[in-house]
């Protein structure tokens, strides 16, 4: 059974000073709390038990916000990362929660939407063997780590922030590894930046040829929100496809009713106290809409 981990650690030191008293990963991205967005995100992928990382100040915090995940028919867990030391860190810090299960690990600032995303994910999130990363097509590469391919589009390295990418596809920052990921975590040396990387990790299972890049066409965003602007961005995205379709993105109340974690009954317990800023609304109305549960949906 595959579990989850959202890394929501790091000081924010982009965005100061908005996130000087806050957790970046509690600011408001529209009409929900930035976190929702990748939590809901490994909903989609069928993971209902997980392990949100983050600094000791902003622990309880997460908690009041989330508390144990029951409301959403999930398994809330919470570690501690003292310092921003990177990453792969956070596959050694959930060693224990993943006792020897596969694993995925999303960054509490990054935000995915698409047709039929969930489905991929779960198709993804159902193979246990090796690591599964994705690549994403970007106009500023050398932002990001990047993955290049061969001629016949097989993977052949992964570079973080080169000064030269060879390629416009960037790893957007959800990455599904095997039970072996925090083995290999704990071989990783500081980088320059004197941080354990990521990228070793993902390298290590490339270097043994049991890598899996997945290409996330134009149909799928991927959102991060590192920076002011990034933030608006974000912000202003999601509020033009929620205005527009009159359909939420990444509710992880919507998605626990849509996957039958909850039922109808639970849901409009959910939406009483929320009646009053529309978001309650809204989880009501899913209750008279009789196709709620039928096919794959961007959530």
């Amino acid at each position: 059974m595959r579990k989850g981990i959202i890394l929501a650690g790091g000081t924010g030191s982009r965005l100061f000073p908005i996130t000087q008293v806050v957790s970046k990963q509690l600011l408001p991205v529209y009409d929900k709390p930035m976190i929702y967005y990748p939590l809901s995100t490994l909903m989609q992928a069928g993971i209902t038990e997980i392990l949100l990382i983050c600094t000791p100040v902003d622990k309880p915090l997460f908690e009041t916000l989330l508390k144990d995940g029951n409301q959403w028919g999930i398994s809330l867990h919470y570690a501690e990362q003292a310092k921003p030391n990177g990453l792969a860190e956070a596959l050694i810090i959930a060693e224990p929660f993943l006792n020897g299960e596969a694993c995925a690990l999303i960054l509490g600032d990054n935000l995915f939407y698409g047709d039929a995303l969930s489905t991929l994910l779960v198709d993804i999130s159902s193979n246990s063997q090796g690591a599964s990363v994705f690549g994403y097509h970007v106009a500023n590469p050398t932002d990001y780590g990047v993955v290049s391919f061969d001629q016949f589009g097989k993977a052949v390295s992964i570079e973080e922030k080169p000064e030269q990418p060879e390629s416009q596809y960037a790893m957007p920052g959800l990455y599904f590894f095997d039970s072996r990921a925090p083995h290999f975590a704990r071989q990783v040396k500081p980088s320059a930046r004197n941080e354990l990387e990521i990228v070793d990790v993902i390298n290590d299972y490339l270097i043994a040829g049991e890598l899996s890049v997945k290409i996330l066409g134009r149909g799928t965003a991927w959102l991060d929100t590192g920076t002011p602007d990034a933030l608006s961005e974000a912000t202003q995205f999601i509020a033009a496809i929620e205005k527009r379709q009159g359909l939420k993105v990444n509710c992880p109340e919507e998605v626990a009713y849509r996957l039958g974690l909850i039922d109808a009954v639970q849901l409009k317990t959910l939406a009483q106290p929320l009646l009053k800023s529309g978001y309650g609304e809204y989880l009501l109305r899913l209750l008279d809409d009789s196709n709620n549960r039928v096919g794959p949906a961007s959530w």
